[in-house]
């Protein structure tokens, strides 16, 4: 059976359509354009005409695809737009409409645990214990735990790699006064959060995925070091050519590298970047789902 999933997130619009081999899921169709949504919510708290029209042409676009490719279920889900916008609910309507498919708008909680169930389950070796980083477009989901119990601690953070860049990095490259202000902000949202320390940790979404081209799949103090220098002194546009991403996936790479970076000296163990995540973790709660019924 196959499933699809349209996860719309504050950077980009994702599709994923797979299927069941095994204990894993194996991707028969993707898709992804870069809409960013949380632009408008930072700038003017709310979605304009022109891009809700944009995000309902791409919804509709991705339906038709998940269709084409045997996707008995597609499911909509929508992270921190949908959280954070002043006419979330319009957004929501035009999704419905757009993809004749049910709409979830994901509290900061089940985010966090679908990454973290799609991390888990697209891994081959687990820790005793271990935590899961999602870091967003316009949140951050945080969580510790066991592969037996799940996650016994977790938070959401309202930090996000776009969000920080349109606040405080007007600069390109950043420079190191951006970065400072970055750094600071992080010290304050982090200020009375205490993380449990895992014996191994994971990271998804797309920052974690443009650093390991730039540094690897392991992500150390010294790696993490290498890469905020890197980005640092160098113009999106350099950084995307030689990395091979988008500019402004790019222009959003220094705010994401140091939420990371402080994600991982507070939980003291290298973070290593995980192909799956959200989008895995719908698809298997929806493979599971109709193998139940």
């Amino acid at each position: 059976m196959r499933v699809a999933v349209i996860d719309v997130g504050s950077n980009t619009v994702r599709l994923l359509v797979c299927e069941r081999r095994g204990d894993m899921i194996e991707p028969v169709r993707e898709a992804r354009s870069l809409l960013l949504l949380g632009r408008e919510i930072e700038r003017q708290g709310a979605f304009s005409a022109r891009k809700l029209d944009e995000t309902r042409r791409c919804a509709h676009r991705f339906s038709t695809l998940a269709r084409e490719a045997g996707a008995a279920r597609l499911e909509v889900v929508v992270t921190a737009p949908g959280r954070q916008s002043e006419n979330a609910d319009e957004l929501v309507r035009i999704l419905a409409e757009a993809t004749a498919a049910p709409v979830h708008v994901l509290s900061a909680d089940q985010e966090g645990r679908l990454a973290w169930d799609g991390a888990l389950g697209a891994a081959s070796e687990l820790a005793p214990t271990l935590a899961v980083c999602d870091v967003g477009g316009g949140s951050t989901e945080l969580l510790v735990g066991t592969p037996e119990g799940g996650p016994s601690w977790a938070r959401s953070l309202d930090i996000g790699c776009l969000h920080l860049t349109e606040r405080l990095l007007d600069r390109d490259p950043p420079g190191k006064e951006g970065m400072r202000a970055v750094r600071a902000e992080l010290t304050a949202a982090f200020d009375e959060v205490t993380v449990p320390r895992p014996q191994a940790a994971m990271a998804t979404g797309g920052t974690a995925r443009a650093l390991k081209k730039l540094v690897g799949a392991r992500l150390g103090a010294d790696e993490f070091a290498a890469a905020i220098r890197r980005l640092t002194k160098r113009s999106a546009r350099e950084i995307a050519r030689s990395a091979g991403i988008d500019r402004e996936r790019a222009r959003t790479l220094p705010a994401g590298a140091l939420i990371l970076a402080e994600v991982q000296w507070r939980l003291g163990t290298p973070l290593v970047v995980s192909a799956a995540g959200l989008r895995e973790g719908v698809a298997l709660a929806l493979l599971a789902d109709s193998a139940a019924a």
